[in-house]
């Protein structure tokens, strides 16, 4: 396998769609294992090595949800990209809650899919850059504390279990205190990606990640909502004034 070929699990039981799918990503220079049913792509996925896996949620036997469940159960670190049938706004929360990278709804472009997956390797490419460039020192603000390398997050003397891109999201914006981002920006930075329609994955990772960070998620003291714009991280000197 060269450095630049990655292996991905794609767990679909729509013939037609793996097929097409393979094909692109192969062209792409990946080595692409297909799955029709879900048994047997949890079976893999927890027992062998992966770049990716795309998961389709309706699947045969055990669905897409708990594939995603139990991985992230197990700790398997390796990025998830789910597909789904389904418009349901609920689905695609779910899916994400679970610890899920990302998704994209049938029917779709094969373009917007490659252009999905290039981000998600990409992203893993500058997490391993930064660490291979040195320990990065613990970020302190307020009561969070949040260790870069260590990928750990603290609030007060608990520790909080973020999924991978609610991670990234908060490390990005306690990097920049003050800096207000937009919707766009932030699923170009943390996602990799530039399409119009998908703020809702945003809204939703913020909603999660003030859920575990926020002493009062309805009145968040570390992520500010910048009504018209976006989000923004509390500036050290808000901070010090709700903790005094």
């Amino acid at each position: 396998m060269t450095a630049t070929e990655k292996r991905i699990l794609l767990v679909e039981d729509d013939d037609d769609i793996a097929d097409l799918l393979t094909l692109h990503l192969t062209d792409e220079g990946h080595a692409v294992e297909k799955v029709g049913d879900g048994d047997a792509g949890l079976e893999r996925a927890l027992h062998e090595e992966y770049d990716l896996i795309i998961l389709d949620i309706m699947l045969p036997g055990t669905d897409g949800f708990d594939i995603c469940r139990r991985l992230r159960q197990e700790k398997c670190p390796t990025p998830i990209l789910m597909v789904t049938a389904k418009t349901e706004e609920v689905d695609k929360v779910l899916g994400l809650e679970l610890g899920a990278d990302d998704y994209i709804t049938k029917p779709f472009s094969i373009r917007e899919v490659l252009a999905r997956v290039k981000a998600l390797f990409r992203r893993v490419e500058v997490d391993q850059e930064a660490q291979e460039e040195g320990a990065e020192r613990p970020i302190e603000l307020g009561g969070l504390v949040i260790a870069p390398e260590k990928r750990k997050v603290t609030v007060g003397q608990e520790a909080i279990d973020l999924t991978s891109k609610e991670f990234e999201l908060l490390l990005l914006f306690a990097r920049n205190p003050g800096r207000a981002f937009s919707r766009d920006e932030l699923l170009e930075e943390v996602w990799g990606y530039q399409y119009s329609g998908y703020s809702h994955t945003v809204n939703t990772h913020i909603n999660r990640l003030r859920n575990k960070i926020e002493p009062t998620p309805s009145e968040p003291q570390y992520v500010k909502t910048v009504w018209g714009v976006g989000y923004r991280f509390a500036e050290p000197e808000e901070l010090a004034t709700s903790d005094a």
